[in-house]
C-alpha cells in the first residue's frame, strides 16, 4: 500500500523499519522538527527522521499539521493509509480522513487504560501487572478509536520504563505490519473501546521525579522503575562538598524499618515510610549510570546516612 508514516522517538523506529521491509510504498515520513540536544544544544533530527533519511525516504518536519498548506500537502500524497506511532502532534480531522482507508495508530497500552502521552511510565508507576500494544483506527478523540489488533505483555517485578519500552516497540511493529496486511485485503474487524475504565497517562512532570522517602516502599519502587532511565527519580545524598544529586534507576522492595531516607546497611537498603527499597542501579550527577556495587566503590553511603 501507499502510506505515510508519522513518528518521532526511538519507539517508532522499529515500526517504520518493519513497514518498509514489508514492501509498502512510504510516500513520506513526518516527524517533529529537529530539536537542540546535548551539551552543545546542537539541532538534531529525531530518531525517526534520521532512520528515514538512511532509507532514502522523504522526511517532512512541519511545526504544525493544522496549517492549511500542510493539510493540502498531506492530502496530495494520495495515500491508502497513514500510520502514526508516537508522532507528538494531535492531527486534525482533515488529515485523519485524507487516506483512502484511514489513519491507524500504534499505542503502548491496553486501551482505554492509559490514553495519552506516557502510557509505559504510568503503567509501571500504577503497579499494573500487564500492559500491551494495540493498533487502533484514529478518531478525533484522544486515543478513543476502535481497536483492530492487540497483544498483551506482562510487566516484570524489575521492569523499568526503559526495558518495557524496548520490549513493546518490536512487538508493536510486527502488530502494525499485520494490521496493514489485513487491511490491504479487507479482512480486519474493529472493536469499540470499552465505555468504562478509561485512564489518562499524563506527561511526566519534573516535580514527579523527586523521591519522597516518607511514602511507602511499594510506591517509591514503582516511581523509580517507572521513571528509569528518563527523567530518573532522584534524591540528595551527603557528599564531601555538600549534597550530591543521585538518580535511582532500579530497585526492589525489601523488609526494613528506619527513619525515611535512612540507609539501613552499607549496600543501599533505604528506609521508606513503610518498608524499604534496595537500590540496584544508581547514577551520580555528571557520571554514568552504574550497578550498585560499582556505584558504591566510588561513592560510599554507609548505614545511618540519610538521603533527602
Amino acid at each position: 500500500m501507499r502510506i505515510a508514516f508519522l513518528g518521532t522517538p526511538d519507539f517508532a523506529v522499529p515500526s517504520l523499519a518493519e513497514l518498509a521491509a514489508a514492501g509498502h510504498e512510504v510516500a513520506a515520513v513526518y516527524s517533529q522538527p529537529p530539536a537542540p540536544r546535548g551539551r552543545g544544544q546542537v539541532l538534531t533530527p529525531s530518531p525517526v527522521h534520521a532512520f528515514a533519511e538512511g532509507l532514502g525516504l522523504e522526511v517532512r518536519t512541519p511545526a504544525s499539521m493544522r496549517e492549511p498548506a500542510e493539510i493540502a500537502a498531506f492530502a496530495a500524497l494520495d495515500l491508502d493509509a497513514a500510520v502514526v506511532v508516537a508522532y507528538g502532534q494531535i492531527l486534525p480531522p482533515e488529515v485523519l480522513e485524507a487516506p483512502r482507508l484511514g489513519a491507524f495508530n500504534l499505542h503502548a497500552s491496553l486501551l482505554p487504560r492509559w490514553r495519552g502521552a506516557a502510557p509505559i511510565q504510568r503503567a509501571i508507576m500504577a503497579g499494573d501487572k500487564v500492559t500491551g500494544v494495540q493498533v487502533m483506527r484514529m478518531s478525533e478523540g484522544l486515543d478513543e478509536g476502535p481497536i483492530l489488533l492487540s497483544e498483551t505483555v506482562r510487566i516484570d517485578a524489575l521492569e523499568t520504563a526503559g526495558t518495557l519500552h524496548d520490549r513493546l516497540a518490536p512487538i508493536g511493529a510486527r502488530l502494525m505490519a499485520r494490521a496493514l496486511a489485513a487491511l490491504e485485503h479487507g479482512g480486519l474487524a474493529e472493536t469499540s473501546q470499552a465505555a468504562e475504565g478509561a485512564t489518562y497517562a499524563k506527561k511526566i512532570r519534573p516535580k514527579e521525579a523527586r523521591i519522597d522517602w516518607r511514602r511507602p516502599a511499594v510506591e517509591i519502587d514503582r516511581q523509580i522503575r517507572g521513571l528509569s532511565p528518563f527523567p530518573g527519580a532522584w534524591c540528595l545524598a551527603p557528599g564531601e562538598r555538600g549534597p550530591v544529586r543521585v538518580k535511582a534507576l532500579l530497585s526492589r522492595v525489601e523488609d526494613g524499618e528506619g527513619e525515611p531516607g535512612e540507609a539501613l546497611d552499607d549496600r543501599l537498603l533505604i528506609a521508606c515510610g513503610v518498608g524499604a527499597v534496595r537500590l540496584l542501579r544508581a547514577q551520580r550527577e555528571g557520571r554514568a549510570a552504574q550497578d550498585a556495587d560499582a556505584f558504591l566503590r566510588g561513592f560510599s553511603l554507609p548505614a545511618g546516612v540519610r538521603l533527602n
